[in-house]
């Protein structure tokens, strides 16, 4: 397909620039939505470079995702005559910033409230020296006595009259 130079420009330098492309699969869209060109020229460029090896294409719910491989970084550098600093925003690594996070550096940075209120809960909420914990690490307290009164299932049948 023939695609005028300025729109194939336009394409290419968006292309470079994010590293990334996405195109809905709409070939009578006017204009794709980032980018100042008809959507099917820019469906049919990226379609070239990927045949040519430098764009990688992943077609899911009617958009195609195509991003920009090694070589074609290379290639489209040299096509609108780049230097080598110059690289895609999906190559920039992110700034670190070195400070560990809160749970990390040992000490509480919450305000402690004093005497142990905790709003608007009861006083034996999660107690274990509540009534029936008698210190127990979380247990059932000591007067459960759980009793199998039968059942239905593993191979005994249900009562008629149910």
């Amino acid at each position: 397909m023939l695609i005028p130079k300025a729109d194939r420009k336009l394409i290419h330098e968006y292309l470079f620039r994010e590293g990334v492309l996405v195109a809905k699969k709409d070939f009578n869209l006017p204009k794709h939505g980032e980018i100042d060109t008809k959507n099917l020229f820019v469906i049919k460029a990226c379609q070239s470079l990927t045949s040519r090896g430098f764009v990688k294409t992943q077609f899911s719910w009617q958009y195609y995702y195509y991003t920009l491989t090694e070589a074609g970084l290379s290639y489209l550098r040299e096509w609108l005559h780049l230097p080598a600093e110059i690289v895609p925003a999906t190559h920039v690594k992110a700034a670190r910033n070195n400070i560990p996070p809160s749970g990390m550096t040992g000490g509480d940075r919450r305000p402690r409230r004093e005497g142990g209120d905790r709003g608007d809960r009861e006083g034996g909420y999660r107690r274990r020296d509540g009534p029936g914990g008698a210190g127990k690490e979380g247990g059932a307290p000591g007067e459960f006595k759980p009793e199998f009164r039968g059942g239905f299932g593993r191979g005994r049948p249900a009562p008629a009259d149910a």
